[in-house]
């Protein structure tokens, strides 16, 4: 009969470090965390074979007092926290007192550290069971520690481990992310005696780039948001520039790094209006909150927490986000986008040229682009009647209105698809329908905020059978349905008629969309997931009413629409997350052509 009896120290290390010591990149993370804590102002990372073989971490900290060696290799033995009220509260990025322990108890592992004020630096080893006695060091200053062949006592583990380059990729990953939330520290990473990564401490901005590539840094939109005792800042990657993966996502709380689901939905749901189908945000997002609204202390990679005010927190960040998204034009004001430098890109016609298509009245397009008082259009914008001539040919007056106008004045057509334009910079390719189906969606989404979407009444209403599920839907939600735009009466316990509808849906099966619409509100409520299905059918009504290609537009209906553009938020992108526009500078043409060559 088996009994109850205490584990050996050794088996209990081994344990966690199941838990805390998943493969190479889990050590590295928490060896680096160490030296953050220290206070080093230079990390040096050297790994074998993916760190199988070796990490060895190298800083310039504080140090670790001789008689403290044997002290930190001890479980739940930290400098960090003493009392319940320090746990709360964590400004640390360690604070358990359990990793060196685990990496100890499965590696053989040297601790070399020095502290100021000591004649020289001290040294341990550990060899499984064994721990040896502090021994002089010749390290001059801070702390190094040496862990070799990870798992060499467990071998059923390290079968799990996988190839060099996987597991030096995951190194790369964790290097990255403690490289990214602390600029100020230089950091050197090497792999088999090369360097891979050399990043001298820099701006927060500096540092992005340098880990992310400048193409990053160009194409995206800085995020600088307070509300109380919250701030959030950092980059995000405009949506044209968007990924297959996300292999560029980093958020940090108080500068560590976390995998939040909260986060993430609030992050989905800010570039759910500008994604192109399933493309992938980048951003690298730094979130300053008060130590005691966020618990840190709910798993042992401490990549999850839980906020105190989660509902509040989910809605600064979609904020904060959305409105770095919106901002009219920001890459162009800015000047923080590549657009202005990168060549134009290879895109696909919609369809063949019709070379004598006819195009629609003025007076249409007029109205389309907001020249003509409409109930749920912005005011108009007066399009320039002419197209401009060369930068230093003009007068000062004819300048200042060029640099008012980032997207510039039209030229003409290209292919009854493309329009070509003019600015202070260069040449603008605009996407003529998807351009005009952006501005089409954000005045539908306008006008259904502020009750003024435009319904038509149907001559006949429309009767259907209704389910009492859709009859009671009916009676619950009628504001609902008064806002997207439906009259539906009950005529009876089965029986629907529909009266009115959204103008440009007059023409759709009125008894299908009913009932798609009743379904929906049936399922999601009318919440926040039922106005984002109310966007999707937005989209719908803006894509199908927005301009087609091979139409021809006079060169006063094309400076309209650069115009509305200019002032509509999100005009970088379609309703499906497609660019509506691309900017190549003077330069750039320059060296196409190899002028001054």
């Amino acid at each position: 009969m088996s009994t109850i009896k205490p584990l050996p120290e050794l088996l209990i290390n081994q344990i966690a470090a199941g838990e805390v010591v998943e493969r190479p990149a889990s050590a590295l993370k928490e060896i680096l965390e160490n030296s953050v804590d220290a206070g080093a102002k230079k990390i040096t990372v050297q790994l074998l074979q993916g760190g199988v073989k070796q990490i060895r971490v190298m800083d310039d900290g504080t140090g670790i007092a001789k008689e403290e060696l044997l002290l930190a290799l001890t479980r739940h033995s930290t400098s960090k926290i003493s009392t319940l009220e320090d746990l709360h509260k964590i400004t640390s990025l360690g604070f358990r007192g359990e990793a060196l322990a685990s990496i100890a108890a499965v590696s053989r592992l040297t601790l070399a550290s020095r502290q100021a004020g000591q004649n020289h630096a001290w040294q341990i080893q550990v060899d499984g069971k064994s721990v040896s006695q502090p021994e002089p060091s010749s390290l001059t200053s801070g702390t190094t520690l040496d862990v070799n062949d990870l798992y060499f006592n467990i071998p059923a583990r390290r079968k799990f481990l996988k190839s060099e380059a996987t597991e030096l990729a995951h190194c790369d990953e964790v290097f990255k992310r403690i490289a990214l939330s602390q600029a100020g520290i230089e950091f050197v990473l090497q792999h088999n005696s090369k360097v891979r990564r050399q990043l001298r401490a820099a701006s927060s901005a500096q540092r992005i780039q340098s880990v992310l590539g400048e193409e990053f840094g160009q194409t995206a939109a800085f995020v600088d948001e307070r509300s109380a005792d919250i701030y959030l800042h950092g980059m995000v990657a405009l949506p044209a520039y968007a990924r297959s993966s996300r292999d560029a996502q980093y958020f940090f709380v108080n500068n560590r790094f976390v995998s939040d689901k909260l986060i993430s939905h609030a992050l989905r749901e800010a570039y759910r209006d500008v994604l192109h189908l399933d493309k992938h945000p980048a951003f690298v997002l730094f979130l300053d909150i008060d130590p005691e609204s966020v618990d840190v202390n709910v798993h042992p990679t401490k990549t999850e927490v839980r906020f105190r005010e989660s509902r509040a927190l989910h809605q600064f960040i979609f904020h904060a986000i959305n409105k770095a998204l919106a901002s009219p034009n920001k890459e162009i004001k800015t000047g923080e986008s590549a657009q202005a430098t990168r060549s134009l890109p290879a895109y696909p016609r919609a369809a063949p040229t019709q070379p004598n298509a006819v195009s629609q009245p003025a007076s249409f397009y007029r109205t389309l682009f907001g020249t003509e008082t409409n109930s749920y259009q912005p005011a108009p914008i007066n399009p320039a009647p002419v197209t401009p001539v060369e930068k230093s040919d003009q007068p000062a007056a004819v300048q200042e209105e060029q640099d008012s106008h980032p997207l510039g004045f039209a030229l003409g057509q290209l292919h009854g698809v493309y329009i070509l334009a003019q600015n202070t910079r260069g040449l603008v390719v605009v996407d003529m329908h998807a351009a005009h189906e952006r501005i089409m969606y954000e005045k539908l989404k306008q006008a259904l905020d502020h009750h003024e979407i435009p319904m038509q009444p149907l001559l006949i209403p429309v009767t259907f059978y209704a389910d009492g599920l859709e009859v009671a839907v009916v009676e619950e939600n009628q504001t609902t349905l008064d806002q997207l735009g439906f009259e539906i009466a009950i005529l009876s316990p089965t029986t629907l008629a529909v009266r009115a509808v959204p103008a440009t849906l007059q023409h759709a099966d009125i008894a299908q969309l009913t009932h798609d619409i009743l379904r929906e509100i049936r399922e999601y409520g009318a919440s926040q997931i039922l106005t984002a299905k109310r966007n999707e059918i937005l989209a719908t009504m803006a894509c199908h009413g927005a301009i087609r290609a091979n139409r021809k537009l006079t060169v006063e209906e094309m400076n309209a629409l650069l115009r509305e553009m200019e002032i509509t938020e999100r005009a970088a992108q379609c309703n499906h997350g497609r660019p509506t526009w691309f900017e190549t500078n003077l330069a750039d043409l320059d060296k196409l052509f190899m002028r001054g060559k």
